[in-house]
C-alpha cells in the first residue's frame, strides 16, 4: 500500500517544520521551472542514489503529477523494503493549483 499525502498536508508539514525529506524525482529541466525544494533525484537516477533516502524518517517523493513518484516508491519498497515513503497527491499540478 502507497501512503500518500495531500498539498495541504505537506504545507502544514513545511510550516510546522516537521523533521522529513522532501525528493522531487522529476528531471532537471522540470526543476528549473519550478520546484518546493528538497533533495532531487529525477526517477532514472533513484537506484544509484538509494544510499540517500533514509529509512528512519519520513520520506515524502514528489513529480509534476503524482505518477512517477508513486512509481518510484513502488520500486523502492519492493526492492529495498522501504516503508516511510510518501506520495504528494498531485504533484506540482495540484501545489500549482492551490497557489493561485
Amino acid at each position: 500500500m502507497i501512503h500518500s499525502i495531500s498539498v495541504i498536508e505537506l504545507q502544514q508539514k513545511i510550516n510546522n517544520h516537521d523533521d522529513f525529506i522532501l525528493i522531487d524525482v522529476r528531471e532537471s529541466f522540470e526543476r528549473e521551472h519550478f520546484n518546493i525544494g528538497g533533495i532531487h533525484i529525477p526517477m532514472q537516477n533513484i537506484f544509484e542514489r538509494v544510499n540517500d533516502i533514509p529509512k528512519d524518517k519520513n520520506v515524502i517523493l514528489y513529480c509534476q503529477k503524482g505518477i512517477r513518484s508513486m512509481i518510484v516508491i513502488q520500486r523502492l519498497s519492493e526492492k529495498f523494503d522501504y516503508q516511510n515513503l510518501i506520495n504528494l497527491q498531485g504533484g506540482m499540478d495540484a501545489w500549482l493549483k492551490t497557489k493561485r
